[in-house]
């Protein structure tokens, strides 16, 4: 059976979900350049060996986001629990950014996008679309 046609609001959370994909696969890039660079006479106080598998680690998961927001994206049901995981742990960190790290523009930066996608997510036509495999009628009424 093909997926059905997600509604606006699932749409725009999955464009905001493979957006924070690209940011952690750019994470990623950053940490392989530093790497590099240490290699090159820069200072850098991790070993490579840890330095790699960082990029990995952060590596899998950022692919593994960008496969749900694509899911999301497409209107594949499957993608919506792994997105809707990733922004409850992102309101987390941005709650440890903003309270006992005091760095509050980070935490701000993490926590607006997560909270977006969960809203959009949990209103009511994303609901409708997740459990009846449907969007609402065309007028966004029942």
């Amino acid at each position: 059976m093909p997926p059905s046609a997600p509604p606006r609001t699932v749409r725009i959370a999955a464009a905001v979900t493979i957006a924070e994909a690209v940011a952690g696969l750019a994470f990623v890039v950053a940490l392989l350049v530093r790497t590099t660079a240490s290699d090159l006479g820069a200072v850098n106080t991790l070993d490579r060996t840890d330095t790699f598998a960082e990029a990995g680690y952060f590596g899998i998961i950022s692919l593994a986001v960008l496969a749900a927001g694509i899911g999301m994206w497409q209107g594949r049901h499957w993608a919506r629990t792994p997105a809707l995981l990733l922004q409850l742990i992102l309101v987390g960190i941005a709650w440890y950014a903003i309270g006992p790290s005091k760095q509050p523009l980070i935490g701000f930066a993490i926590a607006v996008p997560a909270v977006a996608v969960l809203w959009l997510m949990f209103n009511k036509q994303g609901r409708v679309w997740s459990l009846y495999g449907r969007p609402l009628n065309g007028d966004g009424r029942d």
